[in-house]
């Protein structure tokens, strides 16, 4: 097995809640790969660097509507791969330059 694919036949990689309300949230034509471990996907903040199939509204709103990435199990390394720039957007953004992991 790859590194980069270390996480696959792991439980922690994968979550299909089927009693959802919502459930599938996005149209898919294979609901039993349908991952719901990202429901809120994390890569919301990176705007359009966060590699999903996403548009603006002309409101200025990220419209996800039309994005599978997180829900899919072969994306969990990539999702998690982002956490670094994620980590980026809360450094810059923490109050008075406080780094939000030494404290």
């Amino acid at each position: 097995m790859s590194k980069e694919k270390y996480w696959e036949g792991k439980h922690y990689a994968f979550f299909c809640n089927k009693e959802c309300e919502y459930f599938p949230c996005h149209k898919t034509e294979h609901p039993e790969q349908f991952n719901c471990l990202f429901c809120y996907c994390p890569l919301y903040a990176l705007g359009d660097k966060c590699g999903g199939n996403f548009r603006f509204t002309k409101e200025g709103i990220k419209d996800c509507s039309d994005c599978k990435l997180p829900h899919r199990p072969d994306n969990y390394g990539y999702v998690t791969g982002k956490y670094q720039e994620i980590m980026e957007i809360v450094r810059q953004n923490a109050p008075d330059g406080k780094n939000p992991d030494k404290e």
